[in-house]
């Protein structure tokens, strides 16, 4: 029988968390979760998107949507605007304080990144980088970028 730490879906698993919970540990300053910065991140990534598109793209529930736009809407970081083309729609927007709010969240990012994977060398975090994005855009369908 496999010890638990052979199974590299659990390995991933605890690693998820640390990260989380080192990341939390940063932003808890601002009131802010993970989740938030995964939303302010795809954001910054494009000129906005459909509210209802963002939980298919980052697979939160559509009600937890909701909670985390309304959260960066009250902080400035984002904003609902009705869409181009359906004025019914809103697409959220990345503001100019989001964007600041990003900038000043790279350093404790890298930070995390570091402390995380401080026992590979340069060439190993890059392989392991290359590897996990290619997981994960396959599991996810592609999904992992805007």
């Amino acid at each position: 029988m496999r010890t638990l730490h052979a199974d590299t879906g659990y390995l991933l698993y605890r690693l998820g968390l640390r990260s989380g919970q080192l990341f939390n540990a940063f932003l808890q300053e601002s009131g802010l979760r993970l989740r938030h910065y995964a939303l302010l991140r795809f954001l910054a990534a494009g000129d906005g998107v459909l509210q209802r598109e963002l939980s298919e793209r980052l697979g939160y529930d559509p009600s937890a949507i909701v909670g985390l736009v309304d959260d960066l809407e009250k902080l400035g970081f984002a904003e609902r605007r009705p869409a181009p083309d359906d004025r019914r729609s809103r697409i959220v927007v990345l503001t100019e304080a989001g964007r600041a709010f990003l900038h000043g969240t790279d350093e404790a990012s890298l930070h995390v990144t570091n402390e995380l994977l401080a026992p590979l060398d340069p060439a190993e975090r890059e392989t392991l980088h290359t590897l996990l994005q290619r997981a994960a855009e396959a599991g996810l369908g592609g999904e992992t970028r805007p």
